[in-house]
């Protein structure tokens, strides 16, 4: 009975965080490489499950079509670009500092390309790989922020079809599956 409770005891001990000291320049709490990947899975999942099974399921059923002019226009849903865009707007209104956007190498909406040469070269390179990542941080004003840049696949022959057939859009052969462009997602440094 002692042996196990002293067998219990020493699990029950080297499950138990322990402190160590931090050394110099060691960062505490989550990395922002974690934070960005837990984000990008809840953004990646609601946009996907917008565009699936409401905006194509409403679509295909002769209910109401997604359009660019969903404010203006009745009994519209707003496109699964601009879904993402006011749950941001959103989310910030909230007064949280993290921020996240859509941005293409051909975007409808010029709003929507790379700000800087970083984001166009991420873009290029979630062409070729876009199961990676890329990160890097990016200064605006006095504040840094971590960034990483996520591939933006068509997830449904919705997005597909929109894209391809838009008189704005500068690229009309998108594939199922294909990277469109990239979601950018930033995070503060220095909170």
């Amino acid at each position: 009975m002692r042996r196990i409770n002293a067998v219990a005891l020493v699990v029950t001990l080297l499950l138990l965080p322990i402190p160590f000291p931090l050394l110099a320049g060691e960062q505490t709490g989550i990395p922002p490489e974690t934070v960005a990947n837990y984000l990008h899975a809840v953004i990646e999942a609601d946009r996907t499950f917008y565009t699936i099974h409401v905006v194509e399921r409403m679509q295909n059923g002769g209910g109401a079509a997604a359009a660019e002019n969903w404010r203006a226009q009745k009994n519209t849903l707003p496109l699964p670009a601009q879904f993402l865009m006011e749950s941001s707007a959103l989310s910030a209104m909230t007064g949280t500092p993290v921020r996240y956007r859509l941005i293409s190498l051909w975007p409808i909406n010029p709003l929507n390309g790379p700000r800087s040469a970083a984001e166009k070269a991420g873009l290029e390179s979630l062409l070729t790989h876009p199961e990676q990542v890329v990160t890097g941080t990016v200064t605006q004003g006095n504040e840094t922020y971590f960034q990483a840049i996520y591939a933006d696949r068509a997830v449904s022959q919705s997005c597909v079809g929109c894209h391809n057939t838009h008189p704005q859009s500068a690229k009309k052969d998108f594939k199922l599956n294909a990277a469109m462009g990239g979601l950018v997602i930033e995070i503060p440094m220095g909170r």
